[in-house]
This record gives C-alpha cells, sequence and structure tokens, in this order.
C-alpha cells in the first residue's frame, strides 16, 4: 500500500533545495571571478599579456649574401603573425621591437667524390636578436646565456647535396625558416 505524502515536508525541502542551488552557483561564481581574473586561456597565454604590437625592422646583415636580410624579416614576420597573437607594424612606436642581425653565413664540405668535387656541404647561418618593450626593457628570455647588449645568439645549419640539385640558395633559405622559427619561440613567457 502506497504510503500518504506529508504535505507539510515536501515544500520546505524543494525551497531547502532551491536556495541551496542558488547558494553553489553564487559561490562558483565568486570564486571564478576573484580566484582566477589573471588566467587566460589558449595560446595566448604563452606571451607577455602588456604587448600588442611588434616593429620588425629589416634584419642587418654583415655577411656577403645580401639577399639574406631581407628573406631572414620576410620569414621573421611571417612566423609571427602565424604563431603569436601580435600585430606586426611598420612604425618603431610599436608596443615592442624585434631587432635582429645576421652576424655570419659559412659553408663547409662535409664530403667529397674522388674527383675532389663537393658532395655533400653545410650550410650555417649565426644571427643575434633582441626584443625590447617600447620602455627599453628586454622581453626575449634566454634560457641559455647572454651576450653583450643583452642579445641572444641564434645559430642554424642546413645540409644541401648539389648533385641531386640543391644548392647553397635553397639550403639558406630552410636554414632562415628555422632560424625565424626558433626566434619567435623565445617570445614565449617563461614558466
Amino acid at each position: 500500500m502506497a504510503q500518504p505524502m506529508d504535505r507539510t515536508r515536501t515544500p520546505f525541502h524543494k525551497l531547502a533545495n532551491a536556495s541551496n542551488q542558488v547558494a553553489f552557483a553564487l559561490l562558483l561564481v565568486l570564486a571564478g571571478s576573484c580566484g582566477c581574473a589573471s588566467y587566460r586561456f589558449g595560446a595566448d597565454a604563452m606571451y607577455p599579456a602588456n604587448i600588442r604590437t611588434v616593429h620588425i625592422p629589416v634584419v642587418r646583415n654583415e655577411t656577403f649574401r645580401p639577399d639574406l636580410g631581407k628573406q631572414l624579416t620576410e620569414a621573421l614576420v611571417s612566423e609571427v603573425q602565424r604563431r603569436t597573437p601580435y600585430k606586426v607594424v611598420s612604425s618603431p612606436m610599436a608596443d615592442s621591437v624585434l631587432n635582429v642581425k645576421i652576424i655570419t653565413q659559412s659553408k663547409t664540405v662535409l664530403t667529397e667524390v674522388l674527383s675532389d668535387d663537393p658532395r655533400a656541404l653545410d650550410t650555417a647561418i649565426t644571427v643575434h636578436a633582441n626584443w625590447v618593450s617600447r620602455g627599453g626593457q628586454p622581453l626575449m628570455q634566454n634560457s641559455i646565456a647572454s651576450l653583450n647588449n643583452d642579445m641572444t645568439g641564434f645559430s642554424q645549419n642546413a645540409r644541401f647535396v648539389p648533385e641531386a640539385g640543391q644548392s647553397i640558395d635553397t639550403a639558406n633559405l630552410q636554414a632562415i625558416e628555422q632560424l625565424a622559427s626558433r626566434i619567435v619561440s623565445q617570445m614565449e613567457s617563461r614558466w
């Protein structure tokens, strides 16, 4: 036989349940707005929050290959726009400036054929980079060591085989693209 329903207890039970739910929801909203106010989500959290724009002047080139500076500048602009939340601007009054200088470019023979013609060669490009805020504060954090003037050093090599139709230009372009990726990776904030 079914039990008769106690009408005096049911409305209070529903009211208590509803007020507990409202209190719990209010507690979640309050905790979310206070405790996690500075937390950022997604890829934007990997980069300094106070920087929105980056000026990348043409890369200075101290080598005898005049096209390397222009190629690295284009690769850096492309990489910053693709991987970071920053907007690359032409104005030096941007929130930050990324200065890069190509120091050396070298070519080394790795193997030769019997007639002393090079079979495999290696090209290496060394650059110094410095990322500073508008106020002059260094933003690039080198995890290994710092050079003079707070410049961070990067070096990248690429192998090429002339017999396979590869050239020094294609190897240099490969090294430049890898350098641009490594420089932009150093723009991320450290944990």
